[in-house]
């Protein structure tokens, strides 16, 4: 009879408190600069604003790629995250939509500067948009039925079409400076309202 020893399985260590604060506080300063600069921003850039030498960046990022997956994850997390906090802390559903739409904008507009750095590595892209919808459409709806029994905002809309087209506002934001994307979605938010009684 043979002695086989099974190889040891290797895990990776989980993340410290301070390296995981450090990485979202990459990711923030990271997500921000795209915005504003692009997501061709130099290191550098990021790295300042963030805190940090740009060797901390490419300890946890190795490549540009990494760095915009990981931003465009995080931000769809963030923007999950928010909407049952909205609900609990806003004084009304329908404020709680309109901060809601305001981050999904923030993350839109990132979101067109990361979709056309990605072109690249389209079933990567692909992953990431499908699950941006898995996360976001049920958050968003869980306000939008909030807003509806609250007699705030009228029944018929829907989570899907209301994020279709905030996305569809937010498509040409930066290509003109006289075109104002948020201005126009907050127009939609508040044509979506019903008259208080």
């Amino acid at each position: 009879m043979t002695n086989t020893v099974e190889p040891a399985k290797t895990t990776a260590p989980p993340k410290r408190a301070d390296a995981r604060r450090n990485e979202q506080t990459l990711l923030d300063a990271a997500a921000a600069l795209f915005v504003t600069s692009g997501v061709d921003v130099p290191v550098r850039d990021i790295a300042a604003k963030a805190g940090v030498g740009t060797g901390t960046i490419y300890r946890h990022f190795p490549t540009r790629a990494e760095l915009i997956r990981a931003v465009y994850r995080h931000q769809v997390d963030a923007c999950a995250e928010a909407g049952p906090a909205l609900l609990a802390s806003s004084s009304s559903p329908y404020i709680a939509l309109s901060s809601w739409i305001d981050l999904f904008v923030d993350f839109l507009v990132t979101k067109h500067g990361l979709a056309a750095a990605m072109q690249s590595d389209k079933p990567s892209f692909a992953s990431l948009h499908a699950s941006f919808l898995d996360r976001l459409l049920p958050v968003c709806a869980e306000i939008i039925r909030a807003a509806v029994e609250a007699g705030e905002l009228q029944p018929d809309v829907e989570a899907f079409e209301l994020m279709y087209g905030v996305g569809n506002l937010c498509a040409g934001a930066g290509a003109d400076p006289r075109y104002d994307a948020r201005r126009l979605v907050k127009c939609l938010i508040a044509g979506l309202r019903l008259p208080a009684e």
